[in-house]
């Protein structure tokens, strides 16, 4: 576990901590998906309810603990820096990975010379016994299982992230999730409600439902999907704002529709994350996509027939094997018809053990590079009209949890999932965590600037 021979044995490095020392303070850092934040924030209650400390800023964490990302070789680069990084930082510290990368990779992770400890996905719901065993730690768990307010578990977000799926059953060509997650398994609606519950009496404003395959959401359970699902949690609690974090084309349906016009107005986010990945057919077939590009164009075209005031965001990838200008042009057109108020764009990255990585008529990695940097730049001028035309509404903006430094105007988002910054009087100190109906007045770079109403 340790190959390099200026690493000691873990016992002379961290010292057990006893009954009368503070509680050991943990980090935590999360890289990837909202599906990753959601487990992060998860841990942190396990972890306070056991007796640890979240660490603020500028404390030396007892523990560090980086979920980890592994969609791309840019989230495995950036997972192994951070990993050194910490080591740096936080010399006395165990150093846990955990997340995709320690799941797909763990012997790879293992061999590091930063990392202590390897806890890969299956292993996360272990992650706190197993961090207290390796320290020989003395706690003092919380009996009643109500964590003290203010001990930082949504780790620095306003927003809390709620788990309602995990795993993929849908393998697309390229995408190593499914090797990572697993196959699709849904959370008991009654769990989820007891969830949203707590979060609210946690005083928690906004829920973000995160999975990997929402639409799919409860077909492993009786009489469960996901409009009755929303329909229960809008139904049994008061959270204020809910938010479904991705959907699929093929999953928007009137009886889904329905649920944000009805039971969900004015609290089921008017945002849909749609994943477009490519416009071109045949590239779409080669990645095993279930939608046509007039497929997707008339799902965002049924969401914003129901919805005139929804804003949509997704993700494309530039450089698929066997993608020519043509595709490429494709794709550069639909994200011009759709408008996305923001897209994520990525070269292709091979993900070994995954169909694509076998294809052979790859595509150079400058064109990759172009190609990706050529539909950010279209996007870019779509997200900037959907923000132009949204000056002069008047939208909810839920203020962040984020530290800013004193007199700093508060930042947050709308129910759009636009990116707002307050502006005028009063002063905007203490409205972390606060709803607000702002009018939108001008648009500074890619910020909106709000002036309270």
């Amino acid at each position: 576990m340790f190959p390099n021979a200026r690493y000691k044995p873990l016992t002379t490095v961290i010292q057990p901590f006893r009954p009368s020392d503070s509680a050991p303070r943990v980090r935590i850092e999360t890289h990837g998906c909202k599906l990753n934040m959601a487990d992060s924030q998860r841990m942190a209650r396990e972890f306070v309810l056991a007796g640890y400390a979240i660490a603020m800023d500028g404390d030396a964490p007892d523990v560090y603990v980086l979920d980890s990302c592994t969609v791309t070789q840019v989230a495995d680069r950036k997972a192994r820096q951070s990993l050194a990084r910490a080591r740096r930082s936080f010399p006395d510290a165990l150093i846990v990975a955990t997340g995709c990368l320690a799941q797909r990779d763990a012997a790879g992770v293992e061999d590091l010379a930063a990392v202590d400890l390897v806890v890969t996905n299956r292993e996360k719901r272990r992650l706190t016994s197993m961090v207290t065993d390796r320290l020989d730690v003395s706690l003092t768990p919380r009996t009643d299982g109500a964590p003290p307010k203010g001990t930082g578990l949504l780790l620095g977000r306003s927003r809390a992230s709620l788990k309602i799926q995990e795993g993929c059953d849908q393998v697309c060509s390229y995408c190593i999730v499914p090797y990572v997650r697993g196959r699709e398994r849904s959370v008991p609606q009654e769990i989820l409600v007891q969830q949203v519950a707590r979060l609210v009496d946690e005083g928690c404003r906004e829920v973000v439902l995160t999975g990997t395959q929402l639409g799919s959401y409860g077909f492993d359970l009786p009489d469960a999907n996901l409009s009755s699902m929303l329909r229960r949690v809008l139904g049994e609690t008061e959270i204020e704002r809910l938010r479904v974090s991705s959907l699929q084309p093929g999953e928007i349906t009137p009886e889904l529709l329905e649920v944000w016009s009805l039971e969900g107005d004015g609290r089921l986010c008017p945002h849909f994350h749609m994943p477009l990945q490519s416009g071109s057919d045949p590239i779409l077939t080669r990645m095993r996509r279930r939608y046509t590009r007039e497929d997707f164009v008339a799902a965002v075209g049924q969401v914003r027939s129901a919805l005139p005031d929804v804003s949509i965001t997704g993700d494309a990838i530039a450089g698929f094997p066997g993608e020519s200008e043509e595709d490429h042009r494709s794709t550069l057109e639909i994200v011009e018809r759709v408008e996305f108020a923001d897209l994520h764009v990525f070269p292709y990255s091979e993900r070994p053990g995954t169909s694509a990585a076998h294809l052979e008529d790859v595509v150079d990695l400058h064109d990759r590079a172009r190609r990706a940097a050529e539909l950010r730049e279209r996007a870019s001028r779509s997200s900037m009209k959907v923000r132009q035309n949204a000056i002069g509404a008047v939208r909810p903006v839920l203020w962040e949890n984020e530290t800013r430094a004193p007199g700093a105007p508060a930042m947050g988002l709308t129910d759009t999932y636009l990116r707002v910054r307050r502006d005028g009087s009063p002063e905007s100190t203490g409205l972390a965590n606060e709803i607000e109906r702002v009018r939108l007045v001008r648009l500074d770079g890619e910020t909106l600037v709000g002036e309270p109403v």
